[in-house]
């Protein structure tokens, strides 16, 4: 029975996660998540992504990280 609380808790917490990401920046965030995916040839998609592998997700974060810490630089150089 402990099972099946803390798996009904998980799939709460997954519904109230994607919930929030309706607000602006996590959307922007999504967006850019989605077209990070799609260039690197990762079938990401809205909600549930169970079906990833470990290195397509953490390929899609690297990848979001590093595009992100290029623009601070640059930003930073420029000033």
């Amino acid at each position: 029975m402990a099972n099946k609380t803390k798996q009904s808790t998980k799939t709460t917490s997954a519904k109230q996660t994607s919930s929030k990401s309706t607000s602006g920046k996590s959307n922007s965030m999504d967006s850019f998540k989605m077209e990070v995916a799609s260039s690197l040839g990762v079938p990401l998609k809205d909600g549930y992504n169970g079906d990833l592998t470990a290195a397509q997700s953490g390929s899609v974060g690297g990848e979001m990280v590093r595009q992100m810490v290029k623009k601070q630089k640059d930003s930073m150089k420029k000033n």
